[in-house]
C-alpha cells in the first residue's frame, strides 16, 4: 500500500470543523495545519480587501493516508464541507519516515 499526501485548502470560517473532523478521523494519523495565501480563486468568492491583495485567506491542510483510506476520507469530508469551498489535490508519497 502506498502512501498519499492530501492537501486542503479551506476557508478560515470552516477551519476548526475540518480539523475536528481530521482528528477524528481513523484514516488520519498525522497531518499539518498552516494559515497560507490562495491565488487564482473565482473572484466572487473574495471579501473586497482579498480583491485588492488579489489573494484569499485560507488555511493548507496536509494529511498523509494510505491510498486504501483516500475514498472514505474523501467522502466524510465531502458529506461535511459541499459547498464550503475547500479545496483539495492529491500527490503521491515517494519516501517518508522519522529521524531517529
Amino acid at each position: 500500500m502506498s502512501d498519499l499526501c492530501l492537501t486542503l485548502l479551506c476557508p478560515p470560517a470552516v477551519e476548526e470543523k475540518l480539523l475536528d473532523l481530521l482528528l477524528l478521523s481513523p484514516h488520519v494519523s498525522v497531518f499539518t495545519s498552516a494559515p497560507t495565501s490562495a491565488h487564482g480563486l473565482a473572484v466572487n468568492g473574495l471579501s473586497q480587501t482579498e480583491q485588492v491583495l488579489g489573494r484569499s485567506f485560507a488555511t493548507q491542510v496536509q494529511v498523509i493516508i494510505g491510498s486504501a483510506e483516500k475514498d472514505a476520507l474523501l467522502a466524510a469530508i465531502q458529506a461535511q464541507f459541499a459547498g464550503a469551498g475547500v479545496r483539495y489535490w492529491i500527490t503521491p508519497v515517494t519516501e517518508a519516515g522519522d529521524f531517529a
